[in-house]
């Protein structure tokens, strides 16, 4: 292995720390910089409106010309989602397996450019030669095939990044953990461990898949009418059980969501899904078919459930909507955060007459590991610092507590923010003070980062009080009140029953445009100011309410 003496090794999270989704991790050797997956990360209940979040790669940018490659662990959408994103702006050599590529360029496909990138197919016995680094990979058990952790081999030791795993003690062959090769690496001097995170407060093991194939079968095989499996589009694992399951109950499968055909095609084609031909249908095809001969696999435009089902629920689907006798198999697990919105989701399914089959049956199991999963990973890299990753502050902490544990000493143990940078030098690490810019980038329709924190402020406050715009014309010679002031809300108060409100707003608004004319303001910006202020104070010793008052001045 690469034995060139590296000065300085650097360690940088852009994402996926203190969140779930949108990792985002930077090796740097040395001049050179290493980029860890490309994730995108669904917004939260908060993101008002947006579509997508990204990672801020100001820092990549800033140091494009020491970018030498981009290594991808998986196809997952918190992998891969925001890989077009770094190739619009920086032109690099990507890496990854054959499935992982594959899903790459349908996604790249779907932004409508071909970004300059050299994009090379890796396997788990690759091993790749830059300058000052040897960069090796290893088979993990994950819920998509061809899923691998990374190493990188310097002077002072390996950087090993695990990428998403578990250990499954009955996989199918696709799904195999090499944990030989795992302990072999943990031989050889492993300097730094960053792994992942997001079932660290999970105690014991993460159940087999095996039970969740036995269980779905269970359940279309005594379901009486339609049955809906919902899932994330890139879990190959919970795609190939639900074809199974319906060939042994003799039933018809129709895919509902055009990210998920997308999968499924390329999973298909390339030898990961093992489909008869004559299970799959087409949603043209329905009225050949009664309902009890059918399953619909379905997951959102975006790749997740959740939006799905309540479009089906509310019959506002254009393919399939809930009706009475259906069961639905939320065979996904939520996104941190979004609990409240699935909760809502599941009794509008109620609601519509469905069966829903969530939790209470084992249809579905994470791909991630558990405690015990964990401690195993740690046990066999033997790192001498650890860095967990992928995972929201709490799970980041408890693996942490796992790793001092098994015996990584506390102040090896390095538990990160974003942009935070960690530093080794003569095998020795530490957190540095400085940070590199971080932050998110908003997709918003066709808009990319024009949508900012300001923005978002801006959309909780007309979620919560609404608006109130004031419009007044003044004569442009005179500075006094031609017309006005009128007043619009929207969201605030209901017009019609509230009218001695309305009117004493004018009146302010008119008593201060008089006052500020008296004295000479006759700045727009000021008159705007003052008229916002005393229509807030107004407003929220009336009500307790605090509109967004957006003042409109007129010249005539």
């Amino acid at each position: 292995m690469n034995t060139i003496q590296t000065d300085k090794i650097r360690l940088i999270a852009l994402g996926g720390v203190g969140e779930i989704g949108k990792n985002m991790y930077v090796v740097e050797v040395s001049d050179d910089i290493f980029v860890v997956d490309a994730g995108l990360m669904f917004p939260e209940d908060e993101m008002y409106g947006v579509d997508n979040v990204l990672p801020d790669i100001t820092y990549l940018i800033e140091n494009k010309e020491r970018v030498k490659a981009v290594f991808l662990t998986h196809g997952h959408e918190d992998h891969i989602g925001a890989l077009w994103y770094i190739l619009k702006n920086i032109s690099t050599k990507v890496y990854g397996t054959k499935l992982t590529l594959a899903l790459v360029r349908e996604k790249l496909k779907e932004h409508g450019k071909a970004y300059t990138a050299d994009v090379y197919e890796v396997k788990e016995k690759t091993k790749l030669t830059f300058s000052n680094v040897d960069v090796t990979f290893f088979r993990t058990n994950h819920s998509i095939p061809d899923s691998v952790g990374i190493c990188f081999h310097t002077s002072q030791g390996i950087i090993v990044h695990t990428g998403d795993f578990k250990f499954d003690q009955t996989p199918t062959g696709v799904y195999n953990a090499d944990i030989g090769k795992m302990a072999q690496i943990g031989n050889k001097k492993v300097l730094c461990l960053l792994s992942d995170s997001t079932n660290a407060e999970k105690p014991g093991l993460t159940p087999s898949e095996e039970v969740v194939r036995q269980e779905i079968s269970n359940v279309i095989y005594n379901a009486e009418g339609r049955v809906i499996v919902a899932t994330f589009a890139s879990n190959v694992n919970r795609i190939q059980q639900v074809f199974d399951a319906a060939k042994d109950n003799n039933r018809k499968v129709v895919v509902v969501g055009s990210s998920l055909k997308t999968v499924t095609e390329t999973a298909l084609k390339l030898g990961y899904l093992k489909i008869h031909e004559e299970i799959l249908i087409s949603a043209t095809n329905l009225n050949k078919y009664n309902d009890e001969q059918l399953v619909f696999l379905a997951t959102g435009n975006h790749g997740e459930p959740i939006a799905a089902l309540e479009k089906m629920a509310r019959q506002a689907h254009s393919q399939v909507n809930i009706k009475p006798g259906d069961t639905v198999m939320l065979a996904a697990t939520p996104m941190p955060g979004n609990e409240l919105t699935v909760s809502k989701t599941i009794d509008l399914l109620y609601r519509a007459g469905a069966d829903v089959i969530y939790r209470r049956r084992p249809i579905h199991v994470s791909g991630h590991g558990s405690q015990e999963e964990l401690k195993l990973m740690l046990n066999l890299m033997k790192p001498k610092y650890f860095i967990p990753v992928h995972g929201e502050y709490k799970m980041q902490f408890a693996h942490a507590k796992l790793a001092k544990a098994v015996g990584v000493k506390s102040d090896n143990i390095f538990i990160v923010e974003k942009g935070d940078i960690i530093e080794f030098e003569n095998g020795e690490g530490k957190k540095l003070s400085k940070k590199v810019p971080v932050g998110n980038v908003m997709i918003d329709g066709l808009g990319i980062g024009d949508v900012g924190n300001i923005v978002l402020r801006d959309r909780r406050l007309l979620s919560q009080d609404g608006i109130l715009i004031v419009v007044v014309t003044l004569n442009k010679e005179t500075k006094q009140v031609r017309s006005g002031p009128e007043i619009i809300t929207r969201g605030f108060v209901y017009v019609r029953e509230s009218e001695d409100l309305i009117d004493e707003a004018s009146a302010i608004v008119k008593k201060t445009l008089e006052n500020a004319t008296k004295d000479f303001v006759v700045e727009w910006s000021s008159l705007k100011l003052n008229i916002r202020d005393e229509l807030n104070q107004y407003l929220y010793e009336k009500t307790k309410r605090r509109p967004m008052i957006l003042p409109i001045i007129m010249e005539a």
